[in-house]
């Protein structure tokens, strides 16, 4: 009998083990404290449902920092993000909530830096040519002086939180080209404006791996839901308010930005 009782008590001992580490688990899926930084696309202008509270910064209920927290229930959210952000926006404004115990941050930056709201605004009110000229000065500063402010400030959000999981999120393509709008812009304009995007994202992958954090490329999760696009569209076109415009909806947010932070998270 002496060699059972061995045999039961390693057994109970590889019980108790498992248990424990059964239980362990959701201490360490509790465990992240979550900071969401960034411009419009993280607040979720565009996706309705605004948190009263945040004023301008226009922070949505729908966006996917809101969606990851609810689904996850990380020890600590803190929602910085805020509409019209630029990189010195978030230096100046959003980093005080980062600190050795932050575990995660999702950011996403740039798009304001190199002008694309009043980019927009140019291609659907003054035509092809105009598009094309602002367009391609929004390039020549994405590609010329915005590295240099992404590394200032993805270096400070290291020295702030240099133990935390740091996702930077890419833009999506606005347009399905050819469409099947019959109106607004022109082909050649969408097209455009699609490789602005492009140029951005490969801008935000270079800094994101210089600064030995994960970057998250969202084009392929809304290939089909773009504006003009034949199904659910996930973006906004022009709309009202204004400000809503060539942003993702809800469905942008929950089934675009969402599943591919997700992925890093």
């Amino acid at each position: 009998m002496r060699p059972v009782r061995v045999v039961s008590g390693a057994f109970t001992a590889a019980v108790v083990a498992a248990s424990a580490l059964v239980l362990a688990a959701p201490a360490n899926a509790a465990g992240i404290n979550y900071v969401a930084l960034g411009d419009s696309y993280s607040a979720g202008v565009g996706a309705g449902n605004y948190d009263s509270s945040s004023g301008s910064c226009s922070r949505s209920y729908n966006a996917y920092p809101e969606l990851w927290a609810q689904a996850n229930s990380p020890s600590s959210f803190s929602f910085e993000a805020c509409s019209g952000a630029k990189t010195g926006d978030v230096l100046s404004g959003q980093l005080s909530v980062l600190n050795s115990a932050t575990s995660l941050v999702s950011i996403t930056i740039g798009g304001n830096d190199a002008g694309f709201s009043n980019t927009m605004e140019t291609c659907v009110l003054d035509g092809t040519s105009s598009c094309l000229s602002a367009v391609s000065t929004a390039e020549s500063y994405a590609q010329n002086t915005l590295p240099g402010s992404l590394n200032t400030l993805f270096t400070a959000i290291h020295n702030k939180a240099p133990h935390a999981q740091v996702v930077v999120l890419g833009y999506p393509h606005l347009y399905q080209v050819p469409g099947s709008c019959l109106f607004g812009i022109s082909d050649t304009s969408r097209t455009a404006i699609n490789g602005a995007a492009d140029t951005l994202d490969g801008v935000l992958d270079k800094a994101a791996a210089n600064a030995g954090f994960s970057y998250a490329d969202v084009r392929d999760q809304f290939s089909g839901h773009e504006i003009c696009g034949d199904s659910d569209q996930w973006l906004n076109s022009t709309t009202w308010p204004i400000d809503e415009s060539y942003h993702p909806n809800a469905s942008g947010q929950a089934n675009g930005f969402y599943p591919v932070f997700s992925q890093y998270a």
